[in-house]
């Protein structure tokens, strides 16, 4: 499955993937290796390429100018295609078990045929195929992307009016935007400042958001460059230096 993105040509600035800073808080366990997910010995998914690590340091240092106590904690950042491969399998089948269809579901039988094809699209709203063209990479993949929300001073992830990886419309970045616009509902008021804070702070250190995940932010990939009107990605598929 293509994405709007995938025309976007890569001319990869051979930038090193980095260890993210000390700075940052990072969820441990990390969220996919507490599932099992392959990312093999001595692999980091807390790593972005060298440049980006650079701008999610300033997009950090504006959040605490514009509210004190406040910083980032990091979800996922750096993900090799065997992962990706993992999760895609995991959230269709975390699907598909949502909505009542077995893993042994009868694929002769149309009801069923359609239904499957539902969880695929919606899944695939959010996840991107472990593709392993070179001209396809998944932006995790690439190290330009991370996966993050807002936390208080002790690393405790504040609410967000949904959690991440989420399958649905409440994942969308302007979901509580109509509602905080009455001011009647104070919890989506609430949700969608912390929404707002957050997408602000990271497109002022020059990243794009994923348009379906309030999460996912990335700078240097096709999608960057397809929501940034870029004709050509800064990074393409990454992989740890020996």
């Amino acid at each position: 499955m293509l994405r709007p993105w995938s025309d976007r040509q890569i001319e990869d600035c051979g930038e090193p993937l980095c260890s993210l800073s000390p700075d940052f808080f990072c969820l441990q366990p990390h969220p996919y290796q507490a599932l099992g997910a392959p990312y093999g010995a001595g692999l980091n998914p807390f790593a972005l390429r060298e440049g980006v690590c650079s701008r999610l340091l300033k997009a950090q240092r504006d959040l605490q100018s514009r509210a004190p106590g406040l910083r980032f904690a990091i979800f996922d950042a750096w993900r090799p295609i065997a992962v990706q491969q993992f999760m895609v399998d995991h959230a269709l089948a975390e699907e598909r078990g949502r909505r009542g269809l077995p893993l042994d579901a009868r694929t002769d039988d149309p009801l069923t045929q359609k239904a499957l094809k539902d969880v695929e699209e919606a899944v695939g709203r959010f996840w991107a195929p472990p593709s392993r063209d070179p001209e396809t990479p998944p932006p995790h993949s690439t190290g330009a992307a991370v996966d993050l929300t807002l936390a208080d001073e002790t690393g405790t992830p504040l609410d967000m009016g949904g959690a991440i990886d989420a399958i649905g419309v409440v994942s969308e970045p302007s979901y509580y935007a109509v509602a905080a616009q009455s001011g009647q509902d104070s919890e989506a008021v609430l949700f969608d400042q912390r929404r707002c804070l957050l997408r602000h702070v990271m497109e002022a250190a020059g990243f794009q958001q994923h348009p379906n995940e309030w999460w996912h932010f990335s700078y240097g990939d096709q999608l960057w460059a397809w929501r940034a009107g870029q004709k050509t990605a800064l990074y393409g598929r990454s992989e740890p230096s020996a």
